[in-house]
């Protein structure tokens, strides 16, 4: 894939996540977000294993070793699809989108145990190119507070280039495979 086929490919991952996001609100802005993180990694990992005949991938579903998001998280961390940092920003979303899930009450973005939470991996998101011009974008269309605004750019930032990694990955082929016969 070229490499501008690659910033074509990022730059409309990044439009699709940006307006599923902005027509949600409140929890769904957050649970929409990570939704679409978990299915990006979902594609990364897939891109790195055989093919499963079977399209329905049952590896993945909710009560498979692979269902849940964390199990997905640490599998690309141990692969090294994912740096260090990326994967303690996907575990800090993750630790959000459980307590929005699993909260009978409101809650916000701007709560400060969200805001810290979340601080690290921001820093570590606004040194991606994509950031400052998508928030000048996002910053001109209005609606959004600051938190919310954050948020929809890092969860952007990851499915844009979670996805593209994807795109760049092969199956894996290892040198040998276990077998019953020598053939």
């Amino acid at each position: 894939m070229s490499p501008d086929s690659l910033v074509h490919t990022a730059a409309e991952q990044a439009k699709s996540v940006v307006l599923q996001m902005m027509a949600e609100r409140g929890r769904g802005v957050v649970l929409v977000g990570i939704a679409r993180i978990d299915l990006a990694l979902e594609h990364l990992l897939k891109a790195v294993m055989a093919p499963n005949p079977d399209p329905d991938d049952a590896l993945f579903r909710p009560e498979r070793s692979l269902g849940s998001f964390a199990a997905k998280i640490s599998l690309a961390s141990r692969l090294a699809l994912i740096d260090p940092a990326v994967a303690k920003a996907l575990h800090a979303l993750r630790g959000v989108r459980n307590n929005f899930a699993h909260s009978a009450g409101d809650t916000s973005l701007s709560a400060p145990h969200h805001r810290k939470r979340l601080a690290p991996a921001y820093e570590e998101a606004r040194t991606n190119p994509l950031w400052p011009p998508l928030e000048a974008i996002l910053e001109a269309q209005g609606g959004l507070d600051a938190d919310q605004r954050q948020f929809i750019l890092l969860v952007t930032v990851l499915v844009a280039f979670i996805e593209s990694c994807a795109r760049l990955q092969q199956p894996f082929q290892p040198r040998a495979t276990v077998r019953f016969s020598g053939g």
